[in-house]
């Protein structure tokens, strides 16, 4: 298992490989989605917050289809679909398994204390973040409810609307 996160390269939706390493000395929100969830309008408040705080903060979806069967395209439809409704500007990964035996390496290092030296956690749905801080740690895991304007997300990054 990987010791830091930037040592993860992930595959995006279009084929191309992105290290995380690309995102070292900044702030990093890592985030579960699907197409047909409830939270799925929570891809416009990502690409609005990318739009104003991408310098100092990098977001990463990773379509999932563990919840609900809630994102059952594959990753051509994913790709149409989050660009012709939410014109997503920042990367999403292939689609990936972020629970059970499956797990990508990167969700097994995210949900485990002995690799992440935060907290054990499980994902409990579509759009639940996790914050990486600049100095390479996870620092904080929100709800799948709990927005990217939240101020408790907000005052984790240090923006001060």
């Amino acid at each position: 298992m990987a010791a830091s996160i930037y040592h993860f390269t992930i595959q995006l939706l279009s084929g191309e490989a992105l290290s995380l390493q690309e995102y070292e000395g900044r702030f990093l929100l890592l985030v579960n989605t699907a197409s047909a969830c409830g939270f799925t309008p929570q891809y416009a408040q990502m690409q609005e917050f990318c739009t104003h705080f991408g310098k100092e903060v990098g977001i990463i979806a990773f379509p999932c289809n563990q919840f609900g069967n809630q994102e059952p395209g594959t990753n051509a439809e994913i790709a149409t679909f989050c660009q012709k409704n939410y014109g997503v500007s920042f990367p999403v990964s292939e689609k990936i398994a972020v629970k059970g035996e499956n797990i990508s390496p990167l969700y097994a290092w995210l949900t485990q204390k002995t690799h992440n030296q935060f907290a054990d956690s499980e994902v409990a749905w579509n759009f639940q973040k996790y914050l990486i801080n600049p100095q390479v740690a996870l620092c904080d895991i929100f709800a799948p409810s709990v927005s990217v304007f939240d101020p408790k997300v907000l005052a984790a990054i240090g923006i001060k609307l």
